[in-house]
């Protein structure tokens, strides 16, 4: 099968694929892409999990707590 949408280029972003797929790992809500700061953020979990060269670590310990203005 011939899909259109080429991977995100290595270091730069994530893969729109993939990111239809993930899920926080504490809630299991959907996450939004911040592609300014590389984090995939969870508003339900208060979390923002960063993304390193294109991957995604999804580990609770490697996550940033966001703050209240964050929190939009």
């Amino acid at each position: 099968m011939n899909d259109p949408t080429p991977p995100a280029p290595k270091g730069r972003g994530i893969d729109p694929r993939l990111l239809e797929i993930l899920v926080c790992p504490v809630t299991k809500a959907t996450l939004r892409y911040d592609a300014a700061r590389q984090e995939l953020v969870s508003l339900a979990a208060r979390l923002a999990f960063p993304v390193r060269d294109g991957i995604p670590v999804m580990i609770v310990d490697e996550a940033r707590e966001l703050q209240d203005g964050e929190l939009k």
